[in-house]
């Protein structure tokens, strides 16, 4: 059985998306189209290198307009890596963010599920290990701007 403690540091969204698992599972491997959709609502992205295959590599900052970023005044840096792919089904990766401050440290796992749904696919988000320093609130916020970004994107 978890403690609070550890049930407080994962976080999910999900949403139905009217499209195939092809075409999310496209829409996340294409760096192109990964930065349109990826940062959250009043953020943008920059991919510094995407290697979108087991072990491969991926550097990707998000910039905030209005938000405090963890890397510094308004940024997001993240480096991470890809555990487990699975094409148009499964994606899991490895996330750290690039920070001086102690309570964003840590590798964070985020899982992206599709699975096949009557009327598209059903995109599952699971972050585990989630940093102390990012509220359970803010981030599924923030997840689900983003699978509402992929919804447009993709739909």
């Amino acid at each position: 059985m978890r403690d609070a403690s550890q049930t407080d540091r994962t976080h999910s969204a999900a949403r139905l998306i009217r499209a195939t698992q092809d075409a999310i599972y496209d829409a996340f491997i294409q760096p192109e189209k990964l930065v349109r959709w990826l940062p959250p609502d009043k953020a943008s992205g920059e991919i510094r290198h995407f290697d979108p295959r087991e072990g491969g590599r991926f550097e990707i900052v998000l910039t905030f307009a209005l938000a405090p970023g963890k890397s510094s005044e308004h940024e997001d840096v993240v480096r991470g890596h890809f555990l487990r792919i699975l094409p148009g089904k499964l994606i899991v990766q490895a996330v750290d963010f690039v920070s001086d401050r102690p309570e964003f440290a840590g590798t964070m796992t985020m899982t992206w599920a599709l699975s096949a749904a009557a009327d598209g696919t059903l995109v599952s988000l699971l972050a585990e290990n989630v940093p102390v320093g990012i509220s359970r609130a803010d981030h599924e916020l923030g997840m689900a701007s983003t699978l509402e970004n992929l919804a447009r994107h993709v739909e």
